[in-house]
């Protein structure tokens, strides 16, 4: 998607946005043909209601858009940029009536309303452009929502066209268009690279398991980004039913995010030493496959008991949190589709996040109201330690008993960032299962934009 708004144009259809409580007043100062109009649709300015006014030649004079209420608005994010997008063909302009707090997410939606994935059929895209309000920084909301599509159309690709060999090759051809450097591990070299734990997980796979690392910028503070980047998902020996299995190339979503992450923080020149680890494999079925009952060695030397071979992102992930610790960054990022759990407690729309970085998770917070991008954070309960300790090894890989599925996948992760000052997990969905403004059914970033705008706050503390 290459979406972008108009350049300025004063013959572009004017659109208010009006709400209820304003709406007879705003008719009485039309012209009375458009307030006719309007009142014999029955326009009543709803949440995203469009009232399209005729002009006296048969085109459009101009937009009436319901603003609805304050609390409609805040239930539905970005419904005023979708109903923008779903305009009739032509180029319009915001000229009054939206509170100036809500333009920016109104101008990212109608960029995000853009996006289709045409990857295998023709896609439709809104035909509607858009002038851009006044005071908003365009170059930095198209930059948004063009890392936003790149974690898109990663997610959407079905496994038999984003395999480990081609996300390696979307992270090559990132890296290419910013000057950033990329790095590959690839099949028994992980065995002699120390990265024993992602080699077992995929090397049963058609396309060889590796370590993927990009680096881009040179000065500025550290900060890594880990990416979980199981590209297909069958459980392994642990077999998924054919209903669980379905949605598995949705695994990677992981690292989908944080390549969609780093295309924003290196389309924004952001101040800052950026690195980006991915371990990419698929996680199938052979003679040759990981099971349950194995005890794995990881880089860092901590034994893990495989209790279930479906807990193989946790797996790949401690050996990539194990490097990116060797050598600390001022902030260590890792996100991954990781447990149902994270769904249960929250459902697909919020992103949970673990950290012990009051500071973090503060910034967080605070930028993801701002950016209409909700986060949760949520506990690494020391109590439960002993849950992930199996007895036979250091570590469990799959507790039994079924309680804090999203709580110990973290705590379990977090023995192996014990080195980095400053740690986040993210246990992401990375799929919107229904439609929803400039949120089509399908792959989806979360938690992105608010790390992204919560990074200069964060990283300057440092």
């Amino acid at each position: 998607m290459d979406r972008r708004f108009s350049p300025a144009d004063p013959g572009a259809i004017p659109v208010t946005c009006i709400s209820p409580d304003a709406l007879e007043g705003a008719l009485d100062a039309l012209p009375a043909a458009q307030a006719a109009w309007a009142r014999s649709t029955g326009f009543a300015a709803s949440l995203a209601e469009p009232c399209v006014l005729p002009d006296p030649e048969g085109g459009i004079a101009r937009v009436l858009l319901g603003l609805g209420t304050d609390a409609a608005r805040a239930r539905k994010r970005f419904a005023i940029g979708a109903a923008l997008a779903a305009l009739p063909e032509g180029t319009y302009r915001l000229v009054d009536g939206l509170p100036e707090t809500e333009r920016e997410e109104a101008a990212l939606g109608w960029l995000l309303s853009g996006y289709r994935f045409g990857r295998y059929k023709d896609a439709l895209t809104p035909k509607a452009q858009l002038v851009a309000p006044e005071g908003l920084d365009t170059a930095a909301l198209e930059n948004i929502a063009a890392g936003e599509a790149l974690t898109r159309d990663l997610i959407n690709t079905p496994a038999n066209d984003m395999g480990p060999d081609q996300l390696e090759a979307a992270a090559r051809d990132l890296a290419e268009g910013f000057g950033a450097s990329v790095s590959v591990i690839k099949g028994d070299d992980l065995l002699t690279g120390n990265l024993p734990m992602i080699h077992a997980v995929g090397r049963a796979a058609a396309q060889a398991p590796r370590l993927i690392e990009m680096t881009w910028g040179s000065e500025g503070p550290q900060l890594t980004l880990v990416g979980k980047g199981v590209c297909f998902d069958t459980g392994g020996l642990n077999l998924k039913l054919g209903a669980s299995m379905g949605l598995m190339k949705k695994d990677m979503g992981g690292s989908a995010t944080v390549l969609g992450l780093a295309r924003m923080i290196m389309g924004a020149g952001l101040d800052m030493r950026l690195r980006v680890l991915i371990p990419a494999v698929e996680n199938a079925v052979a003679g040759n496959a990981f099971r349950p009952g194995d005890i794995l060695t990881a880089r860092n030397g901590l034994t893990v008991e495989i209790n279930n071979t479906d807990a193989e992102g946790r797996l790949v992930l401690a050996d990539t949190l194990s490097l990116a610790s060797e050598t600390p960054p001022d902030l260590l990022i890792c996100m991954a589709t990781l447990t149902g759990a994270a769904r249960v407690a929250v459902g697909p729309d919020i992103a949970p996040f673990y950290t012990d970085d009051d500071g973090f998770a503060g910034a967080l917070s605070a930028a993801a109201i701002r950016v209409s991008d909700p986060v949760w954070r949520m506990p690494f309960h020391a109590p439960y330690e002993s849950m992930i300790e199996p007895g036979i090894a250091d570590l469990d890989n799959a507790p039994k008993g079924g309680f804090a599925g999203s709580i110990t996948a973290a705590l379990f992760l977090r023995r192996f960032a014990k080195d980095a000052p400053r740690f986040a997990h993210f246990d992401i969905y990375g799929w919107q299962p229904a439609d929803a403004p400039a949120r089509p059914k399908g792959g989806v970033g979360q938690a992105a934009r608010a790390i992204f705008s919560a990074l200069p706050e964060v990283l300057s503390n440092d």
